[in-house]
């Protein structure tokens, strides 16, 4: 802890310790330095703050905290020159950060306890931080998860994305429709980020190219673009856990490199006058704009080619820094790309190495390849992005130049090592010849890579036989599996501190950096004491997130039913409309003997579609349409109850994952890559209701088949039905209830009589099915009594619970991340030394 020391001149008395009101943790020092900055950033006197001054003046003082151990970690990597891993990644979906950086820095209690001697509430405060939506689901989310582990682990990092003015947006529920509203999270400012305009770099679009020499005199191309965009970057320090390295997530926001036209104003143009700041700041407006438009799609590939290019100039600015020049920048950097989204970097790398420093091709192509390593999260060949070469001509003619150079050398070389085996090169070819000339930007990944890694096992396993089967048979050696995981601090020490209490307090905290120690529980199975606490831990959760539902959606809800949840992103593989077909069933027999006996049930649902997913839309609207006829039939009151919970986040997923019975993995087997919520779901103590899909397949494995509810086909019965012609109608004309069920839906039953409302979704399930609900729907019925039945008896199910939380350490990001630096990336853990604060 860092102090001042003062000697007294007049009296010969010991020197009195005071603590710097910027670094210190006492209780005392808290509350001085808060209301100091109540008073002196907010300026704002404690008679007149409102709420969220009260946030922002808390904000400063823990940034305060951070920021001393955060210079002192970019001082030791440039001092020292380490390896640094940097993370691209078009998603951070961070959540708030007050809580975690409290629980990270180990004093959260304590600010609790100063904030309430001040007559504050600290999680009120908590409630006043926006949660900015820099993401669309398991991919941001992941992303954040991996900056936690990264920095936890004190491991050399730097995470790279777009600072969107405008994130995923706010769902709202009308009418029982989705409507978005734009997510104004900056509107209030960011008291966490760092703006650095020294550092900015400037990003070129558009233009063409042409020949010219280099000073040795030899060929060089040179690229005249149309406009150039100025990328601003601003810092978010990211603090590990009881570590004192705190890593940037660095976002760029994109501005116009002349923000006013001073003579077109003058001249009486006023629009024109500002038309190239609007036009640049564009950029970083929205994350993912509607790519249904021409327009939409070029904003897309420019989002994507900016932050990419502002990012691998930011590494080579750093790395000539410490170094003379970028011949073992590849020992310096391990770059990996989440995703095909900054796929376009292996093109920019090489322009940069090529074009701007003078490298020939080989040693430019060789630093390229040893630099870069990529992760596929997606089996839907549909999902693998693609762009026009006519687009790439016109937004980026020198990448377009490069790639085509890539591939050049690349097919030479396969018809060198396949000479027989055109198919192949056709397969494995970055330019798509097909259906109109379009670059596929996985194939470019996996040519520019040195390591190319799924997220599951299954996932994996896939792609080697399936989706990147070819380059599988040709470098089988870049193949790794890395399945997922999630932090443990935000998903169990932040979002259930209850039961993170308990966990302590019978096998102490080293399970917090070691999940694996989770395992010591299970000697606790057998004491009735302990599961009586677990059981009512996880009933206050529920009275906790019945309160939330309450709030929003003025619906009061049974915290002795069981919670069947299922939140994430609304898609028509995840299958969400299978639990409303299940929904329906038990609606059904419900109403034909009002007497029957049956586990009561509240189906909790939240998450957002697509703006242009027609589909997801739909579903949403099937699930309101349901809840608005079954939560106000008295022939079921107090039996089912159906939630839809609008506007899914981070913040919302704290509330809701606790206090899960059952946690809902149904995806079509074959399709889900990993998930990260049925680990969340899992480490909370909710049981598993799921198909052998994406990591659903290895939590049984840990969970124990016993304490897992398994339907459906498998990938390879997916695979085989479909190959022999699935005909979903067959399984409704062979299956009375399933008949009901879609009658039910088609004849306008929960559309008020409006038979056309729902048809797509009906007609999409009888005659195409392309994700095969009606192939595993009576399985899914039935594996759902069981589940009630199961249910009924409160000690077995208390004790499942306790085994699914106790064996999910395999599913920390900690471990993700140990393999990662291990087998693809070969970083080493740095330790940061915290110097006493001495102001220069």
């Amino acid at each position: 802890m860092e102090t001042k020391t003062f000697t007294a001149a007049a009296v010969n008395s010991a020197p009195i310790q005071v603590e710097d009101d910027r670094t210190g943790m006492s209780k005392a020092t808290l509350k001085r330095a808060f209301l100091d900055n109540l008073f002196y950033l907010q300026g704002i006197n404690r008679a007149e703050a409102s709420a969220y001054d009260y946030y922002g003046a808390l904000a400063f003082t823990i940034r305060d905290r951070i920021l001393h151990r955060f210079l002192k970690t970019l001082a030791t990597y440039k001092q020292e020159k380490v390896k640094v891993v940097c993370y691209l990644s078009a998603e951070f979906l961070m959540g708030r950060h007050l809580g975690n950086n409290l629980i990270n820095l180990g004093i959260y209690e304590d600010v609790a306890e100063a904030m309430a001697e001040l007559g504050l509430d600290l999680d009120e405060i908590i409630e006043q931080e926006p949660d900015p939506g820099l993401g669309n689901g398991g991919l941001g989310r992941l992303a954040a998860c991996f900056l936690d582990s990264l920095a936890s682990l004190e491991i050399p990092a730097i995470g790279y994305g777009i600072r969107y003015e405008f994130g995923i947006f706010h769902q709202r529920i009308q009418d029982g429709w989705q409507v978005e509203v734009p997510d104004n999270w900056l509107r209030f400012g960011n008291p966490w980020e760092l703006p650095r305009p020294d550092e900015s770099v400037e990003v070129k679009l558009g233009g063409h190219t042409e020949m010219a020499h280099n000073e040795k005199g030899h060929p060089k191309v040179v690229w005249i673009p149309d406009r150039t965009i100025l990328a601003i970057p601003y810092d978010t320090p990211v603090p590990g856990y009881q570590t004192n390295t705190v890593n940037p997530l660095r976002l760029w926001k994109a501005e116009a490199s002349e923000a006013f036209n001073f003579e077109a104003f003058n001249a009486g143009l006023y629009d024109r006058a500002v038309a190239e700041k609007m036009d640049a700041e564009t950029i970083s407006k929205v994350l993912y704009p509607n790519d249904n438009t021409p327009a939409g799609r070029e904003l897309r590939l420019a989002q994507q080619y900016f932050f990419v290019s502002a990012s691998l100039q930011d590494l080579i600015r750093l790395h000539l820094k410490t170094h003379e020049n970028l011949d073992f920048f590849h020992e310096r950097a391990a770059i990996q790309l989440n995703d095909t989204h900054p796929a376009v970097a292996i093109a920019e790398l090489m322009r940069l190495l090529v074009d701007q420093y003078n490298y020939d091709w080989e040693k430019a192509w060789d630093i390229t390849q040893k630099t870069f390593a990529y992760t596929n999260h997606t089996l839907m060949p549909e999902a693998l992005e693609r762009w026009s070469v006519e687009l790439f001509a016109k937004l980026l003619p020198r990448h377009l130049e490069i790639i085509y150079e890539i591939n050049h050398q690349f097919l030479d070389n396969l018809r060198t090592w396949f000479p027989e085996d055109e198919a192949l090169v056709s397969s494995l070819s970055l330019i798509e010849e097909n259906h109109g000339k379009q670059i596929r930007m996985a194939n470019l990944a996996c040519v520019g890579s040195h390591a190319i890694n799924g997220v599951a096992a299954l996932h994996t396993e896939l792609l080697k036989k399936d989706t990147l089967k070819d380059f599988a048979r040709l470098w089988p050696q870049k193949f790794f599996n890395k399945t997922n995981g999630v932090t443990p601090r935000r998903w169990i020490l932040l979002s259930n501190p209850k039961l993170a209490a308990l966990v302590s307090s019978k096998i102490g905290e080293g399970w917090l950096k070691n999940l694996d120690e989770m395992r010591r529980l299970e000697r606790f199975i057998d004491d009735p004491d302990f599961c009586r606490q677990w059981y009512e831990i996880k009933q206050e959760n529920k009275r906790v997130l019945a309160g939330a539902v309450l709030k929003s959606r003025n619906l009061e809800v049974d915290v002795n039913s069981l919670f069947d949840v299922q939140v994430k992103r609304i898609h028509e593989y995840k299958r969400q409309h299978l639990a409303v077909l299940d929904i329906i069933t038990l609606y059904n027999r419900l109403k034909a003997n009002p007497g029957t006996e049956m586990t009561p049930r509240t189906f909790i649902f939240g998450g957002k579609a697509a703006p242009g997913y027609f589909m997801a839309k739909l579903i949403i609207k099937l699930i309101n349409a349901v809840a608005e006829v079954v939560n106000k039939d008295p022939d079921v009151r107090g039996r089912l109850k159906v939630v839809f919970l609008p506007n899914f986040n981070v913040s919302l997923g704290q509330k809701i994952y606790p206090a899960a019975d059952l946690s809902e993995q149904i995806s079509t087997a074959g399709k889900e890559a990993s998930g990260t919520g049925n680990m969340k779901f899992a480490m909370n103590g909710a049981l598993t209701i799921g198909t052998l899909d994406g990591a659903n397949i290895e939590i049984r494995e840990e969970a124990g088949a016993e304490n897992f509810f398994l339907f459906g086909l498998t990938a390879d019965e997916v695979y085989q039905l479909k190959a022999q012609g699935y005909n979903p109608r067959q399984y409704y004309d062979k299956n009375p209830a399933l008949k009901a069920v879609l009658d039910r839906i088609s004849n306008g039953y929960f559309s008020h009589g409006d038979p056309e409302l729902f048809r797509p979704i009906v007609d999409s399930l009888l005659n195409h099915d392309p994700y095969m609900l009606l192939a595993d729907y009576q399985a899914y019925v039935d594996c759902q009594d069981l589940v009630g039945q199961t249910y009924q008896n409160r000690e077995q199910w208390t004790k499942m619970s306790i085994l699914n939380s106790a064996r999910m350490g395999k599913f920390s990001s900690d471990r993700t991340i140990r393999e990662y630096c291990r087998e693809i990336w070969e970083v080493e853990p740095v330790k940061i030394d915290l110097d006493a604060y001495r102001p220069d």
